[in-house]
């Protein structure tokens, strides 16, 4: 059977990081064209020119995130996994980090996402979005303000653009929260024994591979998909 993927525009935003460049790869290999963006690792962004164009940008502009879409002018998906960790070593940083949160995880990538879901309704497009929020928006871990609260925006946020976007339209909006993912921001966690205690005990029987989380940007994307308005926890059970 053809890959239902085959030679369909995708652009990556983040997608020469741990998690996006395993979906780099995968949607190479289903024939995609791609638009791997990223905002300042060329070293990464230059070994994965080979899977497709390379484009710097930082979704927090608006000129970059027009940018970034003009490059891609049959544009029929989009998956963001930009974003920081912002992590604030005590409460003197929390706001800083904060402000920052909300700037990087949530404005930038809900901006870019309303913006390429109107691009494809000027062209009669269907198509889909795909965010990435994190288990910290879905379950509650001490010391994570800073990020989960921007990335429970960007979850409820990414469902109101699923609702404006439903029926003829066809423009499917969905969220994917990792657990913890062995690459990334999770890999210092691990490195430094945060989550062995969930391994340990047997509440989940291993820590995630980035290409758990391609496979499910990939699933979202499948143009006979039938699911929006959704998220999906790709973390072993962690959070139930």
């Amino acid at each position: 059977m053809p890959d239902l993927l085959a030679d369909r525009e995708l652009v990556l935003v983040g997608g020469t990081g741990g998690l996006g460049a395993a979906s780099t790869e995968l949607l190479a290999e289903a024939g995609s064209r791609l638009t791997i963006a990223y905002r300042s690792r060329q070293d990464r962004a230059v070994a994965l020119e080979k899977f497709g164009r390379i484009v710097q940008a930082d979704i927090t502009k608006a000129g970059d995130r027009r940018r970034l879409l003009d490059a891609s002018p049959e544009i029929y998906g989009l998956v963001v996994f930009a974003g920081d960790p912002a992590r604030a070593r005590n409460s003197e940083e929390l706001e800083s980090a904060m402000r920052l949160s909300m700037e990087v995880n949530y404005m930038g990538p809900i901006l870019l996402a309303r913006e390429a879901a109107d691009r494809m309704k000027s062209r009669n497009t269907p198509g889909s979005v795909v965010l990435i929020s994190t288990m910290q928006a879905v379950a509650l871990f001490p010391g994570s303000t800073a990020y989960a609260g921007a990335k429970i925006a960007l979850l409820h946020a990414a469902r109101i653009l699923a609702k404006e976007c439903r029926g003829p339209a066809n423009i499917r909006v969905n969220v994917i929260s990792p657990g913890v993912i062995a690459a990334g921001m999770a890999e210092t966690s691990i490195a430094a024994g945060k989550y062995d205690r969930y391994r340990d005990e047997g509440i989940i029987h291993r820590f995630g591979h980035p290409r758990d989380i391609a496979k499910a940007v990939r699933f979202f994307l499948e143009p006979d998909n039938y699911v929006t308005g959704q998220v999906l926890s790709v973390d072993g059970g962690l959070t139930l």
